[in-house]
C-alpha cells in the first residue's frame, strides 16, 4: 500500500512502533504489578488489559478494505483501482494499478515453474542462498532480543539491578517482540537497509560488552545500577531494532529467486524460530550458572554473525528483483562479496 519512495521509512516506523509498543506493555504490568503485586491472580488483569487494543483494532480493522494487490489476484480490478485511488491521484493510481495486474500475471505464470526443496537442493547456487538467508536468521536471534523480551523480568527479580518482591517477578508475564516481514522489498528506496547488517551487529555487540562492564562497575546493591543497566538495555534495543532487524525481513523477502521466494522464506524462517526456541529453554539455564556471562555470549555470537555478513552474504543495493534473481541463479552474485559498498 505505501508509495515506494517511502515504503523504507514506513517499514522502518513499523519497527520503531513495534519497540514502542512492547515499551509500553512494559511501562503498564510494572504499574499493575505495583497496585495488585499482592494479589496471586495479578497476571489474569495483565493479560486482560492486553485484550483492549485488540478490540480497538478489530473495529478498526473492519474499515480496512483489502490490499490492491489482492483485489486483482481475485479479479476484482474495479475495486482495486478505487482503493489505489484513495493514497494516489487519478494518474499514479491507473498507472501502479497497470503495473500490479502485470506484475499479478508474471506471478501466475511463474507460479507453474515454482521449485520444490529437492530442485533447489540440486543447485549449488540456490543452496548457498539458501544457507546465507538461514545463518542470517540464526543471527538475528543470537542478538539476544527476546532473551530480554522472554526473560527481562526474571532479570530483574534474581537481582540483576536490585531485589523486588519475588511475587511481583512471579506473575509478571513474559512479553516477545513480534517479528514482522513485509510483501514488497525496498530495493529502490533511498534507505535500503540490507548495508545496516554490519553496523547492526557491530552496536549489538559492543551493546553486550557495555553491559558487562556496567554490571560489573555497579554492583548489586548501587542506586545507578538500574539506571545504567536501563540505558545499556535501550540502546542494545536500539541497535537491534533500528538497525538490524529491518534489514534482516526486509533481505530475507527479496533475495530469493521469484521460483524459490516461497520455498526460500519457509525454511529461513523455520530456521530463525527454531533458533528461538532453542534460546527461549536454555537462557534461564545460562543465566543460573553463568549470570552476566550470558552477555558475553551474545558479544560472541554477534562478533560472528558480523564477519559472516562481510566474507558471505552478497550485497543487494541497486538491483532490481528481476538482476537478483538472475544473479542469484547463476552464482555471479557471490563474486561480489568483499566489494560491498
Amino acid at each position: 500500500m505505501a508509495p515506494f519512495e517511502i515504503r523504507g521509512s514506513l517499514a522502518g516506523r513499523n519497527e520503531l512502533m513495534i519497540v514502542v509498543g512492547q515499551l509500553a506493555a512494559f511501562v503498564v504490568n510494572a504499574i499493575i504489578a505495583q497496585l495488585f503485586g499482592h494479589q496471586p491472580g495479578v497476571w489474569r488483569i495483565m493479560f486482560s488489559i492486553c485484550a483492549l487494543p485488540a478490540i480497538v483494532l478489530f473495529f478498526g480493522m473492519l474499515r480496512m478494505p483489502e490490499s490492491p494487490r489482492w483485489y486483482v489476484e481475485k479479479g476484482r480490478n474495479e475495486e482495486a483501482l478505487a482503493v489505489l485511488k484513495t493514497i494516489r491521484s487519478d494518474e499514479r493510481a491507473e498507472a501502479e494499478f497497470a503495473e500490479v495486474s502485470h506484475v499479478a500475471e508474471e506471478e501466475h505464470e511463474q507460479a507453474s515453474k515454482a521449485l520444490g526443496l529437492r530442485a533447489v537442493l540440486s543447485n549449488k547456487n540456490l543452496v548457498y542462498i539458501l544457507l546465507i538467508a538461514c545463518g542470517l536468521g540464526i543471527a538475528q536471534q543470537f542478538t539476544g532480543v527476546n532473551a530480554i523480551m522472554y526473560y527481562g523480568q526474571r532479570m530483574l527479580a534474581e537481582g540483576w539491578l536490585q531485589r523486588v518482591d519475588d511475587r511481583v517477578g512471579e506473575h509478571r508475564p513474559r512479553r516477545h517482540r513480534g517479528d514482522r516481514w513485509h510483501d514488497r522489498p525496498v530495493s529502490d528506496g533511498p534507505d535500503q537497509p540490507p548495508d545496516q547488517l554490519p553496523l547492526g551487529l557491530g552496536l549489538t555487540a559492543l551493546s553486550h560488552l557495555f553491559i558487562v562492564i556496567g554490571m560489573a562497575m555497579f554492583p548489586v546493591g548501587n542506586p545507578l545500577r538500574p539506571w545504567v543497566f536501563l540505558v545499556l538495555i535501550v540502546f542494545m534495543i536500539g541497535s537491534i531494532q533500528l538497525f538490524l532487524n529491518l534489514a534482516v525481513w526486509v533481505y530475507l523477502s527479496e533475495v530469493f529467486p521469484l521460483h524459490m521466494r516461497g520455498i526460500g522464506m519457509g525454511v529461513s524462517v523455520f530456521v530463525l524460530w527454531v533458533a528461538n526456541g532453542v534460546i527461549a529453554l536454555n537462557v534461564p539455564s545460562v543465566v543460573a550458572a553463568l549470570g552476566m556471562g550470558l552477555f558475553v555470549i551474545f558479544a560472541v555470537a554477534n562478533a560472528i554473525s558480523f564477519l559472516f555478513v562481510l566474507k558471505f552474504v552478497p550485497e543487494t543495493r541497486g538491483r532490481t528483483l528481476e538482476e537478483l534473481e538472475e544473479r542469484v541463479t547463476d552464482g555471479s552474485i557471490f563474486h561480489s562479496i568483499g566489494n560491498k559498498g
